[in-house]
């Protein structure tokens, strides 16, 4: 009796630490909304379609190919798969667009206007590097995926980045 007793137990607090699990991921993807702060990016779309998705939009951003003269990491030039984090600062010409001032391999220290955005390294060849941030696909309602290919030379987004480094993409800004 006792026995099955403590299996139960087990069982209800392994499932009680799941559903706490559970709920913190979602909590911390929608705490970016309420906590984060909003910057934009400039931005060039591609027009692809999923199967089972429908359509989106390939996002390419200027801060996905950096010269590798803003590398301030440990080793020379970074590897491929290595985690990144880039300081973003507001533009000097457009100050509500964010710019790359730097790659580090450590989280830098950021100034109450700068954004911190974790990355990926892709590549670093060719005096540049190549990296991904997470939010470089958006979900289009089916057929719109073209209509939006067409005004990429207007476009940018807005990300939410939370405090802690989290960051996603908000939405999709048509500039007239």
């Amino acid at each position: 009796m006792r026995n099955s007793s403590k299996r139960l137990k087990l069982l209800v607090g392994l499932v009680l630490l799941q559903v706490i699990v559970l709920l913190g991921l979602a909590f911390s993807y929608i705490a970016v909304d309420w906590y984060g702060k909003e910057i934009r990016l400039e931005t060039a779309p591609v027009d692809p379609r999923d199967l089972f998705y429908g359509d989106y939009v390939i996002l390419n951003y200027e801060i996905s190919r950096l010269p590798d003269e803003m590398w301030h990491g440990g080793a020379a030039q970074p590897e491929r798969g290595q985690r990144a984090y880039v300081l973003l600062r507001p533009s000097t010409e457009h100050p509500e667009l964010y710019e790359a001032a730097g790659i580090y391999d450590e989280r830098p220290d950021a100034g109450t206007e700068d954004v911190v955005l974790k990355a990926r390294v892709e590549y670093a060849w060719d005096g540049n590097i190549e990296l991904t941030y997470g939010f470089e696909r958006y979900y289009v309602p089916e057929g719109t995926g073209k209509a939006l290919e067409e005004q990429r030379e207007n476009m940018q987004v807005a990300i939410k980045v939370a405090p802690w480094g989290q960051a996603k993409l908000s939405r999709l800004i048509i500039q007239p």
